[in-house]
């Protein structure tokens, strides 16, 4: 099933889009979408075979990418990369800074190594990309970049590490967002919340049941889907949010909001959208919370 998305069709048509970290999750559902609305994503990862399979998926569809594997924590990496994909393409409208990873760890168990691996990626990568996307293109440009971080107002126990980075990348969207608007580039962000992906399935047991029941504390009582996020990217990129700039858009359910003074009633009145069809989740979010 080709996705099916809200936005409107050919909103990014004729436009080159990289996104990084395609491979999997929110990443591979927003090479998907961005590909429906006529755009050319170019999948940036570090596994050949999971762009490959992400490549096969959209050419099933009738949809054409590429691809280019990149470590974004190697900036000469990164520097070249960058170049290869404009002299591909010749142009770079959008960048999705999707890219990052983590595992679950108290703030007094998280080792140098460890520390510095998610920080390196979460918020150095994500700095390096931006940089040279815009020295190569937009500074002259112009264009969209939308990075993905994560909902982290009220702290992010046992993500510490992930927490700091992504906090760092809210700054950066902002300070990016005033020095590059004069080069007419847009910078904003996506915060996602409690999002049902396929990386969840890289945790451990126990952290996996808070992941479900965590579900209880989120207004909206369920986790939210890679194509909410991919929709909220895609808007973003496009010129719908033409005077938009320096926001970070929380797609959380209303979990910022949550306040333990004022408990929201078990419901489902809220459904989930999910245009993809293709989503893979791991094992443990199709069993009864408690199993």
């Amino acid at each position: 099933m080709s996705y099916r998305s809200a936005l409107r069709p050919q909103l990014l048509d004729g436009q080159v889009v990289i996104v990084t970290g395609a491979g999997s999750g929110i990443g591979r559902c927003t090479a998907h979408e961005v590909a429906t609305l006529g755009a050319m994503p170019v999948l940036l990862g570090r596994k050949l075979e999971k762009l490959e399979r992400v490549r096969d998926e959209l050419a099933q569809d009738g949809l054409a990418c590429s691809l280019r594997v990149m470590d974004i924590r190697d900036a000469t990496a990164v520097r070249e990369g960058v170049a290869a994909i404009l002299a591909e393409h010749g142009r770079i409208d959008g960048l999705v800074n999707n890219a990052g990873g983590q595992f679950p760890s108290p703030l007094r168990d998280i080792s140098d190594k460890g520390w510095d691996a998610v920080v390196r990626n979460n918020l150095n990568g994500g700095f390096t990309v931006m940089r040279e996307v815009y020295q190569q293109w937009m500074e002259a440009h112009g264009g969209a970049i939308v990075n993905v971080v994560a909902s982290v107002d009220f702290g992010m126990p046992s993500m510490g590490h992930t927490g700091a980075a992504r906090a760092g990348m809210i700054n950066l969207t902002q300070t990016a967002a005033l020095e590059w608007v004069h080069r007419g580039v847009r910078v904003n962000a996506v915060a996602p919340g409690s999002i049902a992906t396929s990386g969840m399935g890289t945790y451990n047991a126990e952290f996996q049941q808070r992941l479900k029941a965590r579900r209880r504390q989120i207004p909206y009582q369920r986790m939210g889907t890679e194509a909410e996020v991919s929709a909220s990217i895609c808007f973003l990129l496009s010129e719908a949010a033409a005077y938009i700039t320096g926001v970070v858009l929380p797609v959380d359910g209303g979990l910022r909001l949550a306040k333990h003074l004022h408990g929201v009633p078990e419901h489902q009145s809220m459904p989930a959208f999910d245009p993809f069809g293709k989503t893979v989740l791991p094992d443990f979010l199709n069993t009864p919370e408690g199993n």
